[in-house]
């Protein structure tokens, strides 16, 4: 009776874990499918199976926004925020937990407060002192201000994982005759991987499809990100369906690929700090 009952409950639990995936997997389904209809068809009925595949849709996409170009731009501007985000954050932390005096706790304690601050209440100020400083409508810029708005959260993330590396460890290297830079790169950066893997991943999304930043300080065409050629289809009165859904489709690819080869990271990363943190 008891492993029948078990068993009923573990087939339960999978029929409704399996309509929860379905659910989640049908935006992608509806994006797909509109993606090679014409115009008409995706107006008339968005559900239905598309009755004949026009590929050429996603052809004039590439060539409409200009995809190899604002594949570059978002490419370069999401590798470079990710990596020095990663790095900066990782050794800010460190030095937070090891060097814990009045003066570190106070500057954690700061980063922290700056995640509750919601961005629309510092977008306009920010905007001032990206024109003050003269970064505006450069890709040094856009940079910049990913680092300062996305360095709290890596940084809590790292902060509590830095705690579960032994000490012990980092006092046997300095006895060998390591500096404190060659500690923090050769024996701890390693320890912090799964920590590591899992801000890259998680910063990696939110820049790739940001949208808002690159709308306010890149205003050059040539400069464009994916989510801002993509948008481009979007006017007032009108929105070109059958071009901008495999504009979307174009865009979302590459970031869904990383994170299907990373995603568990994600999960080894949370749950190590969790626990040893």
């Amino acid at each position: 009776m008891d492993n029948k009952k078990y068993n009923s409950r573990m087939l339960v639990t999978e029929i409704v874990m399996v309509l929860a995936g379905l659910i989640f997997l049908a935006p992608f389904y509806f994006l797909f499918v509109n993606s090679v209809k014409p115009f008409g068809e995706i107006m008339s009925n968005s559900a239905s199976w598309p009755e004949v595949f026009r590929w050429e849709n996603y052809s004039k996409a590439w060539e409409l926004t200009r995809f190899p170009e604002a594949f570059t731009n978002s490419l370069l501007i999401t590798s470079i925020s990710v990596l020095l985000m990663a790095l900066i954050s990782a050794m800010g932390a460190y030095r937070m937990v090891r060097s814990d005096t009045l003066f570190n706790r106070a500057l954690f304690f700061l980063f922290i407060a700056a995640m509750v601050i919601p961005f629309q209440s510092i977008m306009i100020p920010l905007m001032r002192v990206v024109n003050v400083l003269g970064v505006n409508n450069s890709m040094f810029g856009l940079i910049l201000t990913y680092l300062g708005l996305g360095a709290p959260m890596s940084l809590f993330l790292f902060h509590g994982f830095v705690k579960s590396i032994p000490l012990e460890i980092e006092e046997a290297a300095t006895v060998d005759g390591c500096t404190p830079i060659t500690v923090f790169f050769r024996i701890v950066l390693p320890m912090l991987r799964p920590m590591l893997m899992t801000v890259i991943v998680l910063n990696c999304l939110w820049v790739w499809n940001d949208y808002l930043l690159p709308s306010l300080i890149l205003q050059r065409p040539e400069m464009r990100t994916i989510p801002l050629a993509t948008f481009a289809f979007f006017g007032q009165y009108t929105k070109q369906w059958d071009i901008a859904l495999p504009a979307l489709v174009l865009g979302i690819a590459p970031i869904i690929i990383f994170f299907l080869f990373l995603q568990r990271y994600i999960v080894e990363g949370i749950a190590a700090g969790s626990v040893k943190g």
